[in-house]
């Protein structure tokens, strides 16, 4: 394989056997076109239809083609994984093997990563050939993603995107992050993200793999690379502050009702026992918690500093005549 290409595209399959030749005539027919050096990796993500037969065939006609298969599903973002790991191109394409993403956008936001400076760029399907029980809850998941992320995309989980080839070698994408990595990519410091309109087909065979289930894991991996995006590196500022701040809170309030009781004893008036009050549990619950926040903010803090090593800061030039590492 040629160790300078211009792109790889990176295809992550499940059961896709039938759509598989006529993406690959489009991709090699596109690149063509444009004078473009390119691989295209498909990762089978343990289908059971064919597929890697499929793709062993059409390697026999190109060349180009790299693939790997899984024994089992893992999942799409663990085969961007592996897909991101074996890309040599200088500009890296993901895009969905349904034929609902057109290989037809490649050249233009090439263009974008290559003259334009973006580091990534992500595709919008602005006009959708998907049902509405999909398209609602893909509106209010990008309105959160936009929201809890500061990154002004439309369309977060548009299989079809540019990556720069630093930007794909310097994120790690797993559980169902594949919809993230414009988050990923600015917390890992790639901040010149930007977005182009791209045509949306309608399915041409086979059927959606989407569902509520996903739709659950997706907003549960929002929570954590929103977290691990503000707090990865210092989670003391988080369970830390909250902790102190509940611990003052019981601490505050457990001397308040025990003064209290003592001023009303003192004075004659109508007092009841510290412990019959509930607001001197609910202090002394204030102050566990408080306790339990710190200590877990404490234990995070010193797992983080055993496994932080040079190798977790992404270097992007020096004065030496090496190779930067990333």
């Amino acid at each position: 394989m040629n160790s300078k290409l211009d792109i790889s595209v990176v295809v992550p399959l499940y059961n896709e056997a039938e759509s598989l030749p006529e993406l690959v005539r489009w991709i090699d027919r596109v690149a063509k076109a444009n004078d473009l050096s390119y691989e295209i990796i498909m990762v089978d993500d343990g289908s059971t239809d064919g597929s890697f037969a499929v793709i062993e065939q059409l390697r026999g006609e190109y060349s180009t083609i790299r693939a790997v298969s899984f024994m089992r599903n893992y999942g799409k973002s663990a085969a961007l994984y592996v897909g991101f790991d074996m890309a040599e191109g200088d500009v890296v394409f993901t895009m969905d093997a349904d034929l609902q993403d057109s290989p037809d956008e490649i050249p233009e936001m090439r263009r974008m990563i290559v003259e334009e400076g973006y580091d990534l760029v992500s595709g919008w399907k602005r006009k959708r050939h998907d049902p509405i029980g999909k398209r609602w809850p893909s509106k209010f998941f990008n309105f959160t993603a936009r929201l809890m992320s500061g990154i002004k995309l439309h369309d977060f989980n548009c299989g079809l995107k540019a990556y720069r080839r630093k930007v794909v070698k310097s994120i790690e994408v797993y559980g169902e992050m594949h919809r993230y990595i414009p988050i990923l990519a600015k917390h890992a410091g790639f901040r010149r993200i930007g977005e182009k309109v791209v045509e949306h087909h309608e399915r041409k065979y086979g059927k959606s793999k989407f569902g509520l289930e996903r739709m659950l894991k997706g907003y549960l991996d929002l929570i954590s690379v929103s977290f691990m995006s503000h707090f990865g590196r210092s989670p003391m500022y988080l369970f830390g502050g909250l902790g102190t701040l509940m611990f003052l809170f019981g601490g505050v309030t457990t001397v308040w009702v025990i003064a209290e009781k003592l001023y009303s004893q003192s004075h004659g008036l109508g007092w009841r026992g510290v412990t019959e009050q509930p607001l001197f549990y609910l202090a002394l619950l204030a102050i566990i918690l408080g306790v339990q926040l710190f200590l877990a903010g404490f234990i995070g803090e010193l797992i983080n500093r055993r496994s932080m090593d040079r190798n977790s800061y992404l270097i992007d030039k020096t004065t030496d005549n090496n190779e930067t590492k990333y």
